[in-house]
């Protein structure tokens, strides 16, 4: 405190002294991360209505290449669909390794290979139509209808990797058929913040190719963007806020700290130029 009185003392110098307190002042406004940056899908247009969601992007999920399908086969007489049964769909707490080499990979053409029915295309279906596909070929092709067969099956969980300013990077796994971009960042333990919410860069395969799009996630119309619902093997990367380069802080107690350490070391270097 004293060195700053001191420096008051040096009127010749206020015009300079004055001019390096404003820069100071601006670099610690700039530094600090403003909250319309942290809050996701906010209302930027008052016009904005959470009925505007394109419904197309709420459909349920449709099968692609390298999903993991979990079938299971049941019949009054278990002898009768053990070919079916897999350690998988025997075992608790499956792992990723067990639904890899257990369950069935939707392959490159879009099929998937199963004990006497051999191969069988599934590309572009729902889960639920594959189930009554499958009932239908046993039940035309194999069993009557006495043997009262019961299909059931589960997309193992949508894969998808992140990477970035989050706070847990990596490939994970949501065990359900279907979940959006935000679950998929919570379940990473969310973005840092340093991390660019207006930016978030979203990787997906299909059959022509890869496409690379942007998705502002702190704009409440992210929800009607068919990026928004997440697709198995998606790529999210989150860029980082410049904030994190200029080394200031994350945050208004981390910035301030940071620009009164600045403004001791110029006050300090003008007294002893002063001397």
């Amino acid at each position: 405190m004293k060195n700053y009185l001191c420096l008051l003392n040096f009127v010749p110098r206020m015009n300079k002294t004055i001019l390096i307190l404003l820069a100071v002042v601006a670099l610690f406004s700039a530094s600090c991360v403003p909250t319309k940056d942290l809050v996701y899908l906010q209302k930027k247009d008052k016009n904005d209505t959470i009925q505007n969601i394109n419904p197309v992007v709420a459909k349920p999920y449709r099968l692609q290449p390298n999903d993991i399908l979990t079938i299971t086969i049941k019949a009054i007489d278990p002898e009768l669909v053990a070919i079916f049964k897999t350690k998988e769909a025997t075992q608790s707490g499956q792992n990723e390794a067990l639904l890899y080499f257990d369950g069935y990979v939707i392959d490159d053409h879009g099929n998937i290979r199963m004990p006497i029915l051999n191969e069988i295309s599934v590309i572009g279906m729902t889960v639920d139509e594959v189930r009554q596909k499958i009932e239908a070929k046993l039940l035309e092709e194999y069993f009557n209808k006495e043997a009262n067969i019961f299909v059931t099956v589960k997309l193992s969980g949508l894969r998808y990797t992140i990477n970035g300013e989050v706070s847990a990077p990596g490939s994970k796994i949501l065990y359900r058929d279907s979940a959006t971009i935000l679950e998929a960042i919570a379940n990473a333990g969310d973005i840092t913040v340093t991390g660019d919410r207006h930016h978030v860069t979203v990787i997906r395969q299909f059959p022509h190719g890869t496409e690379m799009h942007d998705i502002d996630l702190t704009d409440v119309k992210a929800m009607q963007s068919p990026y928004y619902y997440l697709r198995s093997n998606d790529y999210i990367y989150v860029k980082p806020l410049p904030q994190k380069s200029w080394g200031t802080g994350r945050t208004g107690i981390e910035s301030l700290g940071t620009i009164l350490s600045v403004l001791t070391l110029i006050t300090t270097t003008l007294l002893l130029l002063n001397r």
